[in-house]
């Protein structure tokens, strides 16, 4: 099977060695994601504004790899503070509502830049 990498730009893809997804088959992988543009944190200091932008981000990059959030099986939700988790959870629901992928949220200690509050990966198998 072909393996296509696709690239947002994002500083840390080269310095690290990883690509925001990757497509192998019908399946396609979308990296950790944050509320990042470039070197600007989006939606500082508020879990949803964050978590919208990063699930756009990631709607942005399954399109690049020929996917759609439908095709979208498994999220994995990383946030620095569980007790907003409501917060993440409607966001979340905004975009999978009828989708309703296999999903896991937890607390982590912390993420890149201590303003980033939530990071993402999302798997997608196209049909």
């Amino acid at each position: 099977m072909k393996r296509q990498n696709f690239s947002s730009g994002a500083v840390w893809e080269e310095t690290v060695g990883y690509s925001r997804a990757v497509r192998v088959g019908n399946t396609v992988e979308v990296a950790g994601t944050t509320a990042t543009n470039g070197e600007e944190i989006m939606g500082k200091g508020c879990v949803y504004k964050q978590t919208r932008y990063v699930l756009l981000k990631i709607e942005k990059a399954l399109q690049q790899a020929g996917a759609t959030l439908q095709d979208v099986v498994r999220t994995r939700i990383f946030v620095t503070d569980i007790s907003h988790w409501q917060e993440v959870g409607r966001t979340h629901g905004e975009f999978f509502r009828t989708i309703k992928p296999a999903s896991t949220m937890v607390e982590i200690k912390a993420l890149i830049h201590p303003d980033l509050l939530v990071e993402i990966e999302a798997s997608a198998i196209i049909t």
